[in-house]
């Protein structure tokens, strides 16, 4: 079964953008329907998220965020197998020359979980190598695939969360920029809880102490869906960071995805338990 959706998303990649776009929104709006769990998840943290939004309101959005998740699953296609010149094409590059300026020194790439983000990393693997941490996925098969799409252009590097960060230290030590993602609930261990959207939540502060410890810039890229193709921007490096507080530093972070999140919050992954771990004696939300 995974053989043949990949060749099926294989032979949709040589449909145009908005076609294949309109498959995934469509794609989108059945699993909104039919897979109960995450919507009630993405329900839930919207209604933390924006409590001021009424149910109608909510039920809107949650199926806006279907819809764009949908697409970026069906237009994975496009990544792991598009010519070089349709990449650049359909993904905008703002401020790729910030990255040119730092391609000798040790960079974080700060990428929280918007739906663009594999758009965003395949475009930025033209300029620059890069290096990430995966989770593993239950499909062996559909991980390959997905892993040999995100290293084809080479001078890319994947470590698994398994192998911890050493791997993607020592790359970036190489002159990869690590693409680093630390906005999802990863347990209590080495996470503290500082707000998010007003919510107490698990924050790891590993992009605090991986900047320290390597003396890395952070640099945030965010990639949006924009009418028919992507953006992939590149925000200005982060001043005085880290800082000597890890609290402050987290709540720096959080209030930074807020204010993107506020942008376009359909785009933002909401299907993830991202309040899973709650502080102790704090009833479940899931």
């Amino acid at each position: 079964m995974t053989r043949l959706i990949i060749v099926l998303m294989w032979l949709l990649h040589w449909l145009p953008l908005p076609l294949l776009g309109l498959v995934g929104r469509g794609l989108g709006l059945v699993l909104y329907l039919v897979v109960g769990e995450r919507r009630k998840v993405t329900l839930t943290n919207l209604g933390l998220c924006f409590p001021t939004l009424s149910p109608a309101q909510k039920s809107a959005l949650a199926r806006r965020h279907f819809m764009a998740f949908g697409r970026s699953i069906v237009e994975l296609g496009l990544w792991w197998w598009a010519s070089p010149t349709r990449i650049r094409r359909l993904v905008r590059l703002e401020g790729g020359e910030r990255l040119a300026a730092y391609k000798d020194r040790p960079v974080i790439l700060l990428v929280p979980h918007f739906v663009g983000i594999d758009a965003g990393w395949i475009r930025m693997a033209l300029e620059q190598g890069l290096v990430a941490i995966y989770t593993r996925q239950k499909n062996r098969r559909f991980e390959t695939a997905m892993n040999d799409g995100r290293l084809r252009f080479g001078n890319c590097e994947l470590a698994s969360r398994q192998e911890g960060t050493r791997k993607a230290l020592k790359a970036m030590k190489g002159g990869r920029f690590f693409h680093y993602s630390p906005d999802m609930d990863y347990g209590p261990r080495e996470s503290i809880f500082v707000p998010f959207f007003g919510v107490p939540t698990a924050t790891i502060t590993g992009l605090s102490r991986l900047a320290k410890l390597t003396g890395a810039t952070v640099i945030p890229v965010i990639t949006r869906m924009e009418g028919s193709g992507y953006v992939a921007r590149v925000g200005e490096p982060w001043a005085a960071y880290p800082g000597d507080d890890e609290i402050a530093d987290a709540r720096r972070l959080n209030a930074f995805i807020e204010a993107e999140v506020e942008r376009s919050p359909e785009q933002y992954y909401w299907l993830h338990k991202r309040f899973k771990t709650r502080p102790p004696g704090e009833a479940r939300f899931y």
